[in-house]
């Protein structure tokens, strides 16, 4: 408990200063706040060091607008809760002051003192650093500390075009990839991580890593998405100067870096945001929308200004203030839909009586207009499960405007019919088709995701059918068809090597199976698919429209053979995939090709294949009537066999068609006449 101080102690001195001091919040800086638009509300909220009639400490200020009174209780005060006393601002629901003699790197929470005589100790929303798990203070910390110099990275990535471009995202949670046996708690810090993930990312091919859990939550096992410090990058691994040398660190060697951000809901925690000034003030006030039955989590209140601008600012402030390339929405469709989660009579229609729910909406609106207008190529990524049209229009055309969409749709169907037993494939054809029906409704990245692989769904590797050899054999096959399809692609870790057990954050990933030859092989194999990925614009560059793809074999469910094309924008260079999802051999294998010129094999299903004159595998197309089309190739198809070839895309000459003579006209009966009159003569 807290230590109490004498009643004459009850009230410390606060110096408010001025509002023309920049650290003050202003007028205007309150009544942006009250109207949701107040987009750095976080460089004026929260802790920052100031100093007041020449003496140095920290400025507070805090969003309390129930509160009868708020102090600052901090370590160096033994907790008492009755000094350092903040101000109200007027009807802003603001309380800031300063605190004389404080400095970076001290713990302090709110106390928030309700009118009906109750004391909340509460962590700082706005702070930007926090005590280590199970200590829950927030923790004074600089920001501005690291001198950045990303700044060719920023410039390239201003001016590429994403859509165009490659992105292979490789999904981490720091805490279990690699663990420190020397730590108490096992964990690196975000500069050993980034050393170690650069040199990893690059040697695979990745483009991107998305990391799990970084802003900070008490419980491990939350892996992140129950989120008490929004502003905080989680302590675990260091310091918030930390996680900007993790960024540049990742810049430096060519890798974007994308955080998942969780402004769906938050956890009930004391410390935390539930309930902050003794009412529902972050959270809806009405159970049936401000909780979540399945997840005993509590829901954003979007109607709220105040509550969006802190939303708003928090998702700008980790492109700004850490040079974040793009954020990846979790839970999504449980914002959108009001009766998520819910049976009827547990849930409240919209003011039209149905069940989307329009703050939300307009919330995703505004902040994705403020991120499509940046023109800077940050990006925002929405995990949605449903057919919610639109995800990826822009806003002014009734659209929600993120840059991409997750495709679920898509994952599901790829495992379900992965998993299945390869007699049984003929019969699910579709469900490896049935994607490209709809690839270009949204802007999509094709997901295999950290969900995909925890809570008894079993690894990657274990969802394949078969024994041994066959269940690399089949992620072989699987992994060159998503690297075909269109869509940007995401892995997460241990799926690129075939981890033999469940995902776990309590444990290391399994890198000792990298010295058993068929993981290793696999390994290889999935750093040949990456490195080609990125080689070929037609993998990428042509992502959103059907120019980029055609089937060749959409219906061959007899033998599970899948074939088709990519091509870049010229139209001309083009990959040939062809994939046989069963264990039978196709010694005889013949098939259709869109043209008549040589067919070069870049990839097999051992990797890459050499491309240097004495051993480049070239397949000349043959003349002949084959799948519908005049030529085709013949080549000996192993059991889960994969073939990928290059080839110059050109469409065959429309035959010119011959010029038809127009018969001689008759000459004048007169004239004729006349001539053979003459010839009488």
């Amino acid at each position: 408990m807290p230590a109490k101080k004498n009643p004459a102690e009850k009230k410390a001195k606060v110096a408010v200063a001025p509002e023309k001091d920049p650290v003050f919040l202003t007028e205007y800086d309150r009544y942006l706040f009250g109207e949701g638009r107040n987009y750095k509300i976080y460089q004026k909220m929260g802790a920052h060091k100031a100093q007041v009639d020449g003496k140095e400490g920290m400025h507070f200020a805090v969003w309390a607008p129930h509160a009868a009174r708020v102090t600052v209780a901090s370590e160096s005060t033994n907790w008492n809760p009755e000094v350092n006393e903040l101000v109200p601002q007027g009807t802003s629901g603001i309380f800031e002051g300063f605190v004389e003699g404080m400095g970076y790197g001290e713990l302090y929470k709110y106390v928030i003192h309700t009118p009906d005589g109750r004391q909340l100790f509460k962590a700082d929303p706005y702070a930007f650093s926090s005590e280590l798990r199970p200590g829950n203070a927030s923790k004074t910390a600089s920001i501005t500390e690291h001198q950045w110099k990303d700044a060719k990275w920023l410039k390239a990535r201003a001016e590429a075009n994403t859509f165009e471009s490659p992105m292979s995202i490789y999904e981490v949670h720091l805490g279990s990839w690699r663990k420190n046996p020397d730590t108490k708690d096992g964990f690196k810090n975000y500069r050993e991580y980034a050393d170690e993930l650069v040199a990893y990312c690059t040697e695979m091919g990745y483009t991107h890593v998305e990391l799990m859990g970084i802003a900070e939550h008490p419980f491990d096992g939350s892996w992140g998405y129950q989120v008490t410090g929004y502003y905080a990058p989680t302590s675990r691994y260091g310091s918030p100067a930390d996680f900007q040398y993790f960024v540049e660190k990742m810049h430096d060697a060519g890798i974007g870096v994308i955080l998942d951000w969780v402004p769906a809901h938050f956890p009930r925690d004391g410390h935390g945001l539930a309930l902050f000034d003794g009412t529902p003030t972050y959270e809806y006030a009405d159970s049936r929308l401000g909780e979540h039955p399945d997840w005993g989590t509590k829901i954003f209140d979007y109607s709220k200004n105040e509550v969006r601008n802190f939303l708003i600012s928090n998702a700008l402030y980790w492109f700004d203030e850490f040079h974040i390339d793009g954020l990846r929405v979790d839970a999504v469709a449980s914002m959108l839909y009001l009766d998520y989660g819910r049976k009827d009579g547990q849930w409240v229609a919209n003011k039209y009586g149905g069940n989307g729910n329009l703050d939300a909406m307009e919330f995703f609106k505004h902040l994705n207009s403020l991120i499509r207008g940046r023109k800077d190529g940050t990006f925002i990524v929405a995990e949605e499960s449903t057919a919610w049209p639109k995800i990826t229009e822009a806003p002014e055309n009734d659209g929600l405007g993120f840059t991409y969409k997750w495709n679920m749709g898509w994952m599901h169907d790829f495992l379900d019919y992965m998993k299945l037993d390869p007699y049984f494939r003929k019969f699910n054809h579709n469900k490896m088709t049935f994607g490209m029906s709809y690839a270009y409704s949204e802007k999509f990245i094709l997901v295999l995701s950290h969900d995909e692989v925890v809570h008894l769904k079993c690894s990657m590797l274990n969802k394949m059918p078969g024994l041994g050899d066959d269940k690399f054999a089949n992620l072989k096959a699987g992994y060159a068809f998503m690297m075909g399809h269109a869509g940007k692609k995401l892995l997460f870790m241990g799926q690129d090597f075939g981890q033999e057990h469940e995902w776990s954050e309590a444990t290391e990933l399994s890198w000792n199976e990298l010295e058993q030859p068929s993981h290793k092989d696999l390994h290889n194999y999935v750093k040949d698919l990456l490195h080609m990925y990125r080689k070929y614009p037609a993998l990428y560059a042509l992502d959103d429209t059907w120019e980029g793809f055609e089937w060749l074999l959409v219906d061959d469910a007899d033998r599970s053979i899948f074939s088709f094309v990519r091509k870049d924008a010229t139209g001309k260079n083009a990959l040939m995939f062809v994939i046989n999802f069963t264990p039978v051999a196709r010694d005889d294998f013949r098939m259709g090709v869109p043209c008549k010129t040589n067919y070069t094999l870049i990839l097999d299903e051992h990797g890459e294949v050499p491309t240097d004159k004495d051993n480049k595998k070239v397949f000349a197309a043959k003349k002949g009537e084959c799948d519908g089309k005049p030529q085709y190739i013949e080549y000996p198809l192993p059991a889960y066999g994969v073939a990928v070839f290059r080839f110059n895309y050109t469409k065959p000459k429309p035959k010119a068609e011959k010029p038809v003579k127009a018969e001689k006209a008759e000459k004048p009966a007169k004239k004729t006449a006349k001539k053979k009159t003459k010839t009488a003569k």
